[in-house]
């Protein structure tokens, strides 16, 4: 029996925000291009093991994908967790310092000496959220000459791991909890003056409490500045699948460029089934994304997309959030572009 034949399950996972596996997956898409090669996809962030969901994090399990925020998966290649970087996708989304209403704090140039607060989660998984907080405070104090230096760094400690974000009773029989409450309550304590928030959670909680936006750069012109884990996300294989399977990686990419090429077409179906992969409105998702959300859903490997995986992957080394560094290009694999490419001469 050949291992083509051997290869009856892949694991997958997604985060709940804006990609084309979340999109693939709710068309059915994708359960339809492996269905064809005998092959069931089973989800790791909706497993009952929580082993398995830890795959999401650390992306140990073999003959698995992810498609998501990219602090997890460049945390993971650090500590030597052997992966592909195999597709990229730029989709950009809110991102913004807020303060309360009567703090004082009008404009960036106001944080300077002021309390910002960051969210800590116990060791274990890499603290995703608190390196995507620090990105968007030093980006945007950047944007007016200043640094993290001109504040002051207030922790807010967090007593569980983000995988017991699914667990619990807490939960009122929903998938994830609520984004950014520890942060709004320091906020509403007076503990902190400032916080940061993306997407579509940070834009549905900034609404509910009538905050002040102190500044926002999710769209800037600058593509340094919007950089964070969210923006570019990234498709990693795990090396099993991409040395043992390169010709499944190609249609995983094949069948993701549908759903990319479907998106452009359907921009009303698109926002709908984005609200419902993120549990939101879609008035929020319109709001956090912008109205051409459906033509940024593309997946693509070109150099400046690779960079830009690179500018975060050394600012979360600079800042203490990786095991070790590592060069990107040698996590990159382009052998499943070529197979695409070869296919579409033939």
């Amino acid at each position: 029996m050949t291992l083509r034949n051997t290869i009856s399950q892949i694991w997958y996972t997604r985060c709940p925000v804006p990609t084309p596996v979340g999109l693939a997956t709710q068309l059915g898409l994708l359960d339809e291009a492996f269905a064809k090669e005998g092959i069931t996809l089973s989800s790791i962030i909706d497993s009952k093991d929580r082993a398995i969901r830890s795959s999401h994090f650390d992306h140990h399990l073999q003959y698995s994908f992810r498609h998501g925020g990219n602090v997890p998966p460049i945390r993971a290649r650090s500590e030597g967790n052997p992966t592909r970087l195999v597709g990229i996708t730029w989709t950009d989304e809110f991102q913004a310092i807020i303060t309360l209403p009567g703090t004082g704090i009008g404009t960036t140039r106001d944080l300077v000496g002021r309390r910002f607060g960051i969210a800590r989660r116990p060791p274990g998984i890499v603290d995703f959220m608190a390196a995507t907080a620090l990105k968007g405070l030093v980006s945007a104090l950047s944007l007016e000459g200043l640094t993290h230096k001109d504040v002051e760094i207030v922790d807010i400690p967090l007593p569980d791991s983000v995988l017991d974000n699914r667990e619990g009773p807490q939960l009122y029989g929903l998938r994830n909890r609520q984004a950014y409450g520890p942060e709004i309550a320091a906020l509403l304590r007076g503990e902190v003056d400032a916080i940061y928030v993306k997407g579509t959670p940070g834009i549905g909680v900034a609404n509910l409490f009538a905050t002040h936006t102190v500044t926002e750069f999710g769209f800037h012109r600058d593509p340094k500045i919007r950089i964070n884990s969210g923006s570019p996300r990234i498709l990693t294989v795990d090396e099993r699948l991409a040395e043992d399977r390169p010709d499944l990686v190609a249609r995983l990419i094949e069948t993701l460029q549908r759903a990319s090429a479907w998106a452009e077409g359907h921009p009303d179906d698109v926002r709908r089934f984005v609200a419902r992969e993120v549990g939101a409105s879609e008035e929020v998702v319109a709001a956090a994304n912008g109205p051409d959300l459906h033509k940024h859903l593309g997946i693509g490997l070109e150099p400046d997309l690779v960079d830009a995986i690179g500018h975060y992957k050394d600012f979360l080394h600079e800042w203490g959030f990786l095991a070790s560094n590592f060069d990107i290009e040698q996590w990159v694999d382009r052998r499943p572009w070529a197979e695409i490419e070869t296919r579409a001469v033939a």
